[in-house]
């Protein structure tokens, strides 16, 4: 099977995202619709081009009568009325109607338009088809409007988690479709939008693309048909490099493939592609919007770094390489050119990047010649930090969760469950290396997990504190404590314990999970989703359900992921955050995330139950759904692709398209 863009495309009557949310791009250019209107434009980023305010509009002429395109919400002629459309990964289509009784008769259009960013070319282009559905010849032309705004050059050090604002001097008008402010120069291009006599069911098709360049640099010649067409061919390269690496997932449960296909999208989304970048592909952040055009380990080697590998195989390793020179122990994130950003550095980077290091090793055989570099960044930051019974200090909220209020601060749970993984890690790679000195890392490991048993599990209240300065304590009914289930700190009891708190009214809502339970008063709020309550950052959720599975809890984790199958055809990539007690999301962030990935994670690591070991053996060990079949083509393994099976009871494994195992469901090695 390969993935075709139709795979991915979303109804916008069904959007639930805020429009602000809902953009297009190439991996070279990204850009908006002008607002519920048919045709229109407004904002374009393509690195180092920022044109926020950039706004391309049209209107109509029909027998001399002016029909306008604004989205009018009055009453009488509101000129040209939106009627819907579709996001595609490469174009955004949108429909509108216009039926109204002029002096000179009946006017009756069906228009459609295709908004499409460009490839190797910095802008967008905008093609408009209409229909004259009167029963008369119409005169018809396009009108453009366009105002380039404020354009600016912004340095590829410069792109962080806010889209630039615009802020270049004004535009000079040069030529007639040329605008030039020292820096920049924006070029109109027009194509066929002159007036035509168009008859009965015949079309009227014209084009206007917009392209940004140097000063006193062609925008370049070829037609706009060939323009798009180089998106269309980009898009399609994308979705093979998705056939080689991504499996497919067939299944009878109503949502679930729809999920998986938008898990999918949101990385793909995220990947750029331009030669002047540190790396191509540049695994970004985020920026749909603009924002986050650039890398914070957490979310790209942290959340998303299983599928980051399956999609780019051993260029991941290119691309960590990046990020180990860039200085991210003393920056909060890498930038488009490959230096650190932030004053900081940041509590869950270098956990980030050591799973990201061993990844790369487990699923490629690749990158042991690094371990030595890993490992002196990994204890260089040990040292840095102050102990407490084994236990790093990570200060303020600043270098943790960002919440609003005193709580998950200083010796926390996560990420010191994340260190004693590290040095497990590290153990199982420096054995495999045959060196000498991995007893100590597995005793620290162990004592790591020792002490937040003894020191931070309050077997009473069920739950993890936190220890503040002076010995103050705070409970924080925060979800980030799952990840010390995650990683290994909890015997059954514990699992036990935490597990009470999963169900609706605390944790749970009908459309995914709580950062903060309802039942925390002290922390719990609804303006900051994120880690804060009400809803939360988009990869928690997946990732809990899929710590669910690991932890034998398979019925609680289909609980916790089903919630969030509204995403499937509500949006069109899964956004930073998103609420848990509606379908919807906040305005105030960013439109997309790569750790949207984590839900294909959830469903091919923990649902099905795939995991590549050092030795490079793979292991299946799956559970069924509640009800109904799944099935799981094309996992990439030694050149080799596995499919997967399951309904409640039965299971069937094939390997290079041969069955080795047909029976009842239980886990299965293969080497």
């Amino acid at each position: 099977m390969s993935y075709q863009s139709e795979d991915f495309s979303v109804d916008l009557r069904k959007c639930t995202a805020p429009p602000n949310y809902i953009w297009v791009n190439s991996g070279f250019s990204t850009c908006a619709p002008a607002g519920e209107n048919v045709t229109g434009a407004a904002g374009c980023f393509s690195p180092p081009y920022a044109a926020e305010d950039t706004k391309l509009s049209f209107s109509i002429e029909a027998d001399g009568h002016y029909i306008e395109d604004t989205g009018n919400k009055g009453k009488e002629d509101c000129g040209l009325l939106y009627a819907g459309g579709t996001w595609q990964p490469d174009k955004i289509v949108r429909k509108g109607t216009y039926h109204y009784r002029t002096q000179n008769g009946l006017i009756s259009l069906a228009v459609e338009s295709e908004l499409v960013p460009l490839f190797q070319k910095a802008g967008f282009l905008v093609k408009i088809r209409i229909k004259n559905r009167a029963s008369r010849e119409t005169a018809l032309k396009v009108n453009v409007q366009f105002d380039p705004g404020h354009p600016r050059l912004t340095d590829l050090s410069s792109w962080d988690f806010m889209p630039p604002k615009a802020g270049g001097s004004g535009m000079m008008k040069v030529s007639d479709c040329v605008w030039e402010n020292g820096e920049i120069r924006v070029t109109l291009v027009l194509e066929d939008c002159m007036e035509r006599r168009i008859g009965k069911d015949q079309i009227y098709e014209c084009q206007a693309a917009v392209v940004y360049t140097k000063a006193g640099e062609s925008a370049g010649a070829g037609r706009l048909s060939d323009w798009q067409k180089e998106t269309e061919e980009a898009w399609k390269a994308r979705l093979r490099m998705a056939d080689r690496g991504i499996p497919a997932l067939n299944s009878n449960i109503p949502g679930l493939t729809e999920y998986y296909h938008r898990s999918l999208i949101s990385g793909l989304v995220c990947l750029w592609e331009n030669d002047a970048f540190v790396t191509n592909p540049f695994p970004a952040t985020s920026g749909m919007d603009g924002g986050s055009i650039c890398c914070y380990p957490w979310d790209v080697a942290g959340y998303s770094a299983r599928t980051l590998v399956m999609l780019m195989g051993e260029k991941t390793l290119d691309f960590l390489n990046k990020m180990l020179d860039s200085g991210i122990d003393r920056h909060i994130c890498m930038s488009l050119k490959g230096d650190g950003q932030g004053w900081c550095s940041y509590s869950y980077s270098m956990w980030s990047l050591m799973n990201l290091y061993w990844t790369v090793v487990t699923m490629t055989g690749k990158g042991l010649e690094l371990f030595d570099k890993i490992l002196a960044l990994f204890q260089a930051e040990e040292e840095r930090l102050e102990e407490w019974e084994d236990l790093k200090d990570y200060g303020r909220q600043h270098n943790l969760l960002e919440m609003r209020s005193c709580g998950y601060e200083y010796v926390v749970p996560s990420p010191n469950a994340e260190r004693a993984w590290c040095y497990d890690r590290l153990s199982d790679i420096g054995e495999r290396l045959g060196r000498k000195d991995t007893a100590g890392w597995r005793s620290k490991a162990e004592a790591i997990r020792t002490s937040l048993r003894e020191n931070l599990w309050d077997e009473e209240a069920g739950w993890f504190r936190c220890i503040h300065p002076e010995h103050h304590v705070e409970y924080i009914y925060s979800i980030q404590m799952y990840d010390a289930l995650r990683f290994g700190v909890c015997d059954e009891s514990m699992t036990d314990a935490l597990a009470k708190h999963l169900v609706d009214g605390r944790f749970l809502g009908a459309y995914g999970v709580s950062s903060i339970s309802a039942e925390d008063e002290l922390h719990y709020e609804l303006n900051d989703p994120d880690w804060s309550g009400g809803g939360s950052y988009s990869g928690e959720g997946p990732e809990l359900a899929e710590t669910l599975w690991k932890a034998k809890r398979p019925e609680l984790a289909w609980d916790v992921l089903r919630r969030h199958f509204w995403l499937g055809t509500m949006a069109p990539y899964i956004p930073q955050e998103h609420y848990c007690d509606k379908p919807g999301m906040p305005a105030n962030k960013r439109a997309n995330i790569i750790a949207g990935v984590t839900g294909l994670q959830a469903v091919l690591f923990g649902l099905a139950g795939f995991e590549i070991g050092l030795d490079g053996g793979l292991t299946v060990d799956p559970a069924p759904a509640p009800e109904g079949w799944y099935e799981v083509k094309g996992f990439p393994y030694r050149d080799q692709p596995v499919d997967l099976w399951i309904d409640q009871e039965r299971m069937k494994i094939s390997v290079d398209h041969e069955v080795i195992y047909e029976g009842e469901i239980k886990k299965t090695v293969i080497q």
